[in-house]
């Protein structure tokens, strides 16, 4: 419903490792669609050049974006406002397990057993205030601060990326969605349990709820943001010839 996509998302895979990254931008002149695009490119040719897993690999995907983000102001200096948040997803499919970063309200959800299990905290004025006691959890998605964010790759001061600091093990049945603001603002958390549990894939599941969000920006007669979604099903490991 807008006339530029400031969301940019990709994948990569490198045998066994998968490297899954989204961002959304901001900034004038086209230079949120900019920011994001380079965002997305650096985390993954940083990750096909260096395939490892561990938070040392992890965070210098994220900082070869801070620096293309850099270098992309100084050769644009009318683009000098331009900044993006950073949702990254890295999984060991021989070891079964994961680490993530984010920076901004690009989110990262984690289910087990179809139960929200874990997710990423907004680096937004809202959640500050939230966090401060001055506003309540229910109150984030229509709060009007919900947008200014104080984290963003490009944004100053510059603050790092918060990232898991130990790798996640992961079991048959997990699933991870990651998603732009523009798609969790009109999808609860409760909404993503019971469709997750109604679903047989994940085509499936993001169609049911996409659906409910279509509905209530009707009902609120609003304009849509851009959004972005990646469904991640985790499956059983294949068992190992001559094992059982």
């Amino acid at each position: 419903m807008r006339e530029t996509n400031e969301d940019a998302l990709a994948v990569a895979q490198q045998d066994d490792m998968v490297c899954f990254v989204m961002a959304d931008g901001a900034g004038g002149h086209e230079a949120g669609e900019v920011a994001a695009g380079i965002v997305v490119d650096a985390v993954l040719q940083r990750f096909l050049k260096e395939s490892c897993f561990g938070l040392r690999a992890l965070r210098s995907y994220v900082e070869a974006a801070a620096y293309g983000v850099a270098q992309g102001k100084k050769a644009a200096p009318r683009r000098d406002d331009m900044s993006t948040t950073l949702a990254t997803l890295l999984i060991d499919q021989s070891n079964h397990q994961a680490l993530w970063a984010h920076l901004g309200d690009t989110r990262i959800y984690l289910f087990r057993g179809g139960k929200l299990l874990q997710v990423t905290k907004d680096h937004s004025v809202a959640q500050q205030f939230i966090d401060a006691g001055f506003a309540r959890v229910e109150q984030l998605r229509g709060h009007p601060r919900r947008n200014t964010l104080y984290g963003a790759i490009g944004a100053e001061p510059g603050m790092p990326a918060e990232a898991t600091e130990q790798a996640v093990p992961l079991r048959g049945g997990d699933v991870f969605l990651i998603c732009t603001d523009g798609f969790w603002e009109w999808v609860h958390e409760d909404d993503m349990e019971r469709t997750l549990a109604e679903a047989v894939s994940s085509n499936e599941w993001l169609s049911a709820m996409n659906k409910l969000a279509d509905a209530k920006v009707a009902a609120a007669e609003k304009t849509r943001d851009n959004y972005s979604v990646f469904a991640i099903w985790v499956r059983e490991p294949t068992p190992r010839a001559g094992t059982k």
